[in-house]
């Protein structure tokens, strides 16, 4: 995906869990898209710096990386939703691409992908992108509404 679609996916994102969070639809709705924008959209693209160093979909593209940025918030009371930009990003390529990423690297370069992905510069890689944040989207729904009436008495989710 290019950083147009990046963009879009983090910005359909915010909106999305704006409403997912707080689905009233009035201030407090707004006040939580304004807070997840801006971290969502800095995640989404920080992967991509390493098309100028290092390997690209290798040296930021993969889970220790996501496990540096997810402790942020937990140890430095900052960043809160970038790791949710830069989750997002992994799945925009994993599965919106035909390349994929190395998950594991640099223990291991192998990439992974799903077979349902398109080239980046196809033209339909809009409309992919759009599918992976339905996706996404329907993810965070479901761990927002549906999961927690199964998780055992006195555990909550930390959102």
């Amino acid at each position: 995906m290019d950083k147009r679609g990046h963009v879009l996916n983090a910005v359909f994102l915010a909106v999305g869990l704006g409403f997912i969070l707080e689905p009233a639809g009035d201030v407090a709705t707004f006040r939580t898209i304004a807070a997840v924008f801006v971290p969502l959209v800095l995640g989404a693209l920080f992967p991509d710096v390493d098309t100028h160093f290092g390997k690209h979909r290798k040296t930021l593209h993969n889970l220790p990386v996501l496990a540096i940025v997810a402790a942020y918030p937990i140890y430095f009371g900052n960043l809160h939703w970038v790791w949710l930009g830069v989750l997002s990003h992994y799945v925009l390529d994993a599965l919106g691409t035909t390349r994929g990423l190395a998950l594991f690297y640099p223990f291991w370069d192998e990439e992974f992908g799903a077979p349902v992905g398109v080239p980046v510069s196809s033209d339909y890689s809009s409309a992919m992108m759009l599918a992976v944040t339905a996706f996404e989207l329907v993810v965070a729904a479901g761990l927002v509404h549906v999961l927690p009436a199964y998780l055992p008495e006195g555990v909550a989710l930390p959102f």
